[in-house]
């Protein structure tokens, strides 16, 4: 979208001749919606599409997260566990698509059916062995214990669509929510209300999400009036809205900016090498200097204040002697002077691949370019939009930073099963370790709540130990909006943004 046609959408509010708004219009550019981010479209099926189908208003799930990241029914009215592989779940009554399809078990089963089919996690995650439709409630059978069955049900991969619309050629999807998408495309989410809406009266007639990954080009657009409403300015650009014109809305997420290092690597081979850049990274300066104090230093993959979070967790302290000295010890020196250590002829190379649509990611790869440099690393930085391409060759690269929500099901079992595993969609670098392997398979058959956070808390130490990840800041993400905008703000698990309360004063 071009800002023109966002500054011309923004002036659309018209009045009836009582004075009343006959149309109310937000436009709400975003950083968080891009073919990079593999969330472009709204088919929840499609990669993580369903972030957009439930991010903007037009998808909801069976269950959903609590401010306090605890599940509670959405669609769904209740559920109880037959046995610890079967799950009844009993929708709420009176809810339609916005096709005007009454939501019932059948529509339920049809949906989960083709998630279950076509997803690359959710067969993993959920393990459905069956689904049958029972009036308005839907049989769960799974092909072993299920404890987080629940959790994973709020992941927007589960938003339940009206699979006899289908999916559209441009990636539209109908849904339960708020809103019903009028266009589509891989820069722009045109909205109108869905005046049939189960949950209240939509106080919007029309949303426009606009795709701006610039962070200069997001702020312009912001100051100008041409935009009501952002999220993901860069952190240097909170400053200019900090008025009474404006409202910033700030929370803390479980997203990460962290670097993944890929086994396959003959120089992270070497252990010594994977230890060096644990102690090279400066978690604290990249936090306070260059994301301006906008985020929360990560010791592992959790944040502290989760039950399995990684308050006691051992980590690495940033130390470049220290990383210096465990480089010489491994022969890694610098013998020619020129600043790079090399050992048996080969030059102390990181090849750096991330992109560029995240500003913290840009941030990171300069952060880290610059300690491990000091170290005797040569770090070459590939920032680019094609990195899904790039990373696929396991020749490429050496070190895959990127951006994940790692219990966006307000479960530690989600970023191990899409990350750590054999067989885990998001484990790039290769991982393997038997001990994690066997940990995992009895946390997924564990139900107390406390017996699962001492599971994770091993499994996060021992990933940890083994240098698989360099884990550097948790986000605190903002939402800034004219001061008439309501009912926007961040939830802790960086979904719920476009809802029936979103209004313009």
């Amino acid at each position: 979208m071009s800002l023109a046609l966002v500054a011309t959408l923004t002036g659309c509010v018209q009045t009836s001749g009582g004075g009343s708004p006959a149309g109310k219009t937000l436009v709400y550019g975003t950083t968080a919606y891009s073919v990079e981010m593999d969330d472009a479209g709204l088919n929840p099926h499609s990669a993580y599409s369903g972030w957009s189908c439930v991010r903007y208003g037009v998808g909801e799930t069976l269950f959903k997260f609590s401010d306090s990241m605890q599940p509670e029914p959405w669609l769904a009215d209740s559920y109880e566990f037959v046995n610890d592989r079967t799950v009844k779940i009993t929708l709420k009554e009176g809810i339609a698509f916005s096709s005007g399809r009454m939501l019932d078990g059948a529509a339920v089963k049809e949906c989960l059916d083709d998630l279950v089919a076509t997803h690359d996690r959710a067969p993993k995650d959920l393990k459905i062995a069956n689904i049958s439709a029972e009036g308005n409630a839907v049989v769960i059978e799974c092909t072993e214990p299920c404890p987080s069955l629940i959790n994973f049900l709020c992941d927007p991969y589960g938003a339940i669509i009206d699979m006899q619309e289908g999916v559209s050629e441009t990636k539209s999807v109908v849904g339960t929510g708020p809103y019903v998408a009028e266009s589509v495309s891989d820069t722009e989410i045109k909205l109108h209300k869905n005046v049939t809406y189960w949950n209240g009266d939509p106080k919007l007639d029309t949303v426009v999400v606009s795709s701006i990954t610039d962070g200069d080009t997001l702020t312009s657009a912001m100051q100008s009036g041409e935009i009501q409403a952002c999220n993901g300015l860069p952190n240097s650009s909170y400053q200019l809205f900090d008025n009474s014109k404006y409202t910033i809305s700030n929370g803390n997420t479980s997203r990460v900016f962290f670097g993944q290092l890929n086994y396959n690597s003959p120089v992270l081979q070497d252990e010594a090498v994977r230890s060096a850049i644990a102690q090279g990274i400066d978690k604290r300066g990249y936090v306070d200097t260059l994301l301006n104090g906008r985020g929360v230093v990560a010791k592992g993959m959790f944040p502290e204040t989760m039950e399995f979070g990684s308050k006691d967790l051992k980590v690495p302290s940033f130390d470049k002697e220290a990383a210096k000295a465990t480089l010489e010890a491994a022969g890694w020196v610098d013998s020619d002077g020129d600043g790079i250590r090399e050992k048996d002829g080969q030059k102390l190379t990181l090849r750096w691949l991330t992109f560029p649509s995240r500003q913290e990611l840009t941030l990171l790869s300069e952060s880290a370019q610059a300690t491990l440099g000091e170290i005797g690393f040569d770090v070459q930085v590939n920032s680019t939009s094609s990195h899904a391409e790039v990373r696929k060759d396991k020749a490429a690269w050496d070190v895959y930073s990127y951006s994940m929500v790692v219990a966006p099901t307000g479960d530690p079992d989600y970023f191990f099963s899409a990350c750590c595993l054999d067989g885990s969609t998001k484990n790039y670098g290769g991982y393997r370790n038997d001990e994690v392997e066997r940990l995992s398979a009895q946390l997924k058959s564990t139900f107390d709540p406390l017996e699962r956070a001492r599971i994770a808390a091993a499994m996060q130490q021992l990933i940890v130990d083994d240098n698989a990840f360099v884990f550097a800041s948790f986000l605190e993400t903002g939402i800034v909006t004219d001061a008439k905008v309501t009912g926007l703000k961040p939830h802790p698990c960086d979904y719920y943004e476009i809802t029936a309360d979103l209004d313009i004063k």
